[in-house]
């Protein structure tokens, strides 16, 4: 991995404490990372548990092409933008809040072209997350392995190439992990009322979703093919996913991830306004 480069944090929330934690699991020095936070009580958790510098100013924060990693709110960004002090196209910046268009951060900083999104999930904050990541035309490709090394740091990376599709991925990564969250609580629900303890269904549930993920991961075959090798002809299984079937489940997620999107879409444009 490469640990040549100083990557400063705005914004001193969970994502920033997870990718700190990340990146110094992978290499990093502390002295390479530094985190901006104005709220003194979580400047100094961050500073207490990492050891790394933290500042309440940007101006003292900063180093010669430092990446910097936009970790705030997305009703916080325009404001962290335009307290960044950040000079056009003098660093890599980095956004990590989901909506923001690269169009309206740029324009938040007065014109800069050196910028990526990144639309990281909540397991990232375990190290088990996934990131997509879509990078404007002003991006070289080391800058891009920059931004990739930093998000890898907790999670997958994968690239897109359209920003348009970014709300795709907040709908499908993004907002994920809270569908399987539903997913484990309605399967544990469902072994309660056939009589099973609570604890047990809870137990059933999780680490029956975990094992298949991690199955899935491992495997060279498809979820679909997985799915078949389970389903045996006339068996439990059979029965279940007919069920399914006449309830139109799959197509009721189809369209529950797709208003996902369109909302992101609609809370992008919302919070781009001047």
């Amino acid at each position: 991995m490469n640990v040549s480069m100083n990557v400063v944090f705005i914004g001193g929330g969970n994502m920033a404490d997870a990718l700190i934690g990340g990146l110094l699991k992978n290499g990093f020095a502390a002295s390479q990372l530094r985190a901006i936070e104005v709220n003194g009580d979580a400047r100094r958790r961050l500073a207490d548990k990492h050891r790394v510098a933290c500042f309440d100013a940007p101006q003292k924060a900063y180093r010669p092409g430092d990446v910097i990693v936009l970790a705030v709110k997305p009703q916080q960004m325009q404001e962290a933008a335009r307290f960044s002090g950040l000079k056009a196209n003098a660093n890599l910046v980095i956004s990590i809040a989901a909506g923001i268009t690269l169009a309206s951060l740029s324009r938040w900083l007065g014109g800069h072209a050196k910028l990526v999104r990144a639309m990281p999930n909540t397991p990232a904050l375990i190290g088990a997350g996934v990131t997509g990541l879509y990078a404007l035309a002003g991006v070289s490709e080391a800058e891009k392995k920059q931004a990739e090394t930093i998000l890898g740091a907790v999670s997958a990376a994968v690239w897109i190439a359209d920003e348009s599709l970014m709300d795709a991925v907040t709908a499908v990564s993004g907002s994920g992990p809270a569908y399987v969250f539903w997913f484990i609580e309605q399967l544990a629900v469902a072994g309660e009322s056939l009589g099973l303890p609570p604890d047990v269904c809870q137990k059933l549930a999780i680490e029956t979703v975990l094992g298949s993920a991690k199955l899935a991961a491992q495997s060279a075959d498809s979820p679909a093919a997985l799915r078949e090798r389970v389903t045996s002809k006339g068996g439990t299984t059979e029965a279940a996913l007919r069920v399914f079937d006449e309830a139109a489940l799959a197509e009721g997620l189809r369209r529950a991830i797709e208003a996902a999107r369109d909302r992101g879409a609609e809370l992008g444009k919302m919070l781009g306004k001047e």
